[in-house]
C-alpha cells in the first residue's frame, strides 16, 4: 500500500510539472491531488479546487464575494509557485527573432533608462520598475482580444475561445498594478511617461496585431520571459538583500482577494503568485504564437 501511494504521489507532482513547463494540461487539474505532498507543508498557497470550494460554502452562507467581477483566472498552489522556472524558447523564424532583438533592445535601454542596471535597488526603484512594466503589459491582451472580438462580428462566427484568455491576461496584469500602487503612489511626471509610453506602444502593438498575429504573441511571449526574469531577481532580494522586509510587509488587501491568499500572507507570497502568473502568460503567447488563429484556444477559462 505505501509503495502504491509513493508512486501515486509521484505521477501527480511528475504530471504538474509537465503542465507547468509544457502546457499540456493545466495546473489546477492536479492541485486537488497534492494533498500529503511535501511541497504542501506549511500550505499558504491553496489551489483552485480548495479555493472554489471555499467560495462555494461562503456563497451558501450568503457572504458577498469581494471578486464577483474579476474574469475567473490561475490560482496557484505551494507547487505552482515555488516550481516556476526560468526558461526560453529558442526563435526560429524570421518573425521570431525579429520579436526576441526588438524585446531584449526594449530591455537592454529601459534599464538603462530606469537606472535598474545603474542604480543601487532598494524599495523605491523596484516599485517604480514592477509598477511601469504592468502598465505596459496589461495592453496586448486587451488590444488581441478586442481586434478577435472585432473579427468574429464581421466574420460572423464563434471567436474558438482565445478572447477570454486574452481579456483574463489584461485584467491579471492589471492586479499586478493595482497591488504594486498600494505600496507606493506615483508623481505626476511618472504618471506623464506612463501616459506616453501607452500611446506609443498601443498604437505599435494595434498596427502590428491587425499585420501578424502569430508576431504579437511571440513579443509577448518573449516579454513575459524576461518578466519572469524580473520576478525571480525581485525574489532572491527578498531573500538576501534590499527587499528583505517584504518577508514581513502584510499583502494589501487586493492582492489578498485576488489570489485568495491567506491572512498572513507577506509580499514575498505576492511576487510569489505575480512569477507564477507571468510564467503561464509566457506559456500561452507562446503557445499562441505557434498556432493558426482559427484553432481553438487549448486554455479553458480560468487556466
Amino acid at each position: 500500500m505505501m509503495i502504491v501511494r509513493s508512486l501515486a504521489r509521484s505521477s501527480v507532482q511528475g504530471a504538474c510539472k509537465t503542465s507547468f513547463l509544457a502546457g499540456a494540461s493545466t495546473f489546477q487539474t492536479a492541485a486537488s491531488n497534492m494533498r500529503g505532498s511535501p511541497f504542501l507543508v506549511p500550505q499558504r498557497f491553496l489551489g483552485t479546487s480548495e479555493i472554489e470550494r471555499l467560495v462555494r460554502e461562503k456563497n451558501e452562507r450568503g457572504e458577498k464575494d469581494s471578486e464577483q467581477y474579476t474574469l475567473k483566472h490561475p490560482l496557484w498552489n505551494d507547487y505552482d509557485v515555488k516550481t516556476v522556472e526560468v526558461t526560453h524558447r529558442e526563435p526560429t523564424s524570421f518573425l521570431d527573432k525579429f520579436a526576441y532583438r526588438m524585446i531584449k533592445t526594449i530591455r537592454f535601454n529601459f534599464d538603462i533608462m530606469s537606472g535598474f542596471s545603474i542604480l543601487k535597488h532598494n524599495e523605491k526603484i523596484w516599485l517604480n520598475r514592477i509598477i511601469f512594466l504592468e502598465t505596459v503589459a496589461a495592453v496586448p491582451g486587451s488590444i488581441a482580444a478586442t481586434l478577435r472580438h472585432l473579427g468574429a462580428l464581421r466574420n460572423m462566427e464563434r471567436d474558438h475561445g482565445w478572447i477570454h484568455t486574452l481579456l483574463e491576461e489584461a485584467e491579471n496584469e492589471r492586479l499586478h498594478l493595482l497591488t504594486a500602487v498600494k505600496l507606493r503612489s506615483p508623481g505626476k511626471f511618472f504618471r506623464l511617461a506612463v501616459f506616453l509610453s501607452q500611446g506609443l506602444f498601443y498604437n505599435f502593438f494595434f498596427v502590428s496585431y491587425l499585420i501578424s498575429p502569430k508576431f504579437c504573441h511571440r513579443l509577448v511571449g518573449y516579454l513575459e520571459e524576461e518578466a519572469v526574469k524580473t520576478y525571480t531577481k525581485c525574489l532572491e532580494e527578498i531573500e538576501s538583500g534590499p527587499l528583505s522586509h517584504w518577508k514581513t510587509t502584510p499583502a494589501p488587501d487586493v492582492a489578498r482577494q485576488y489570489w485568495h491568499l491567506t491572512e498572513n500572507a507577506t509580499m514575498r507570497d505576492v511576487i510569489l503568485v505575480i512569477r507564477a502568473d507571468e510564467a503561464h502568460h509566457r506559456l500561452v503567447n507562446h503557445t499562441f504564437a505557434s498556432m493558426d488563429k482559427l484553432q481553438d484556444n487549448p486554455f479553458p477559462p480560468g487556466h
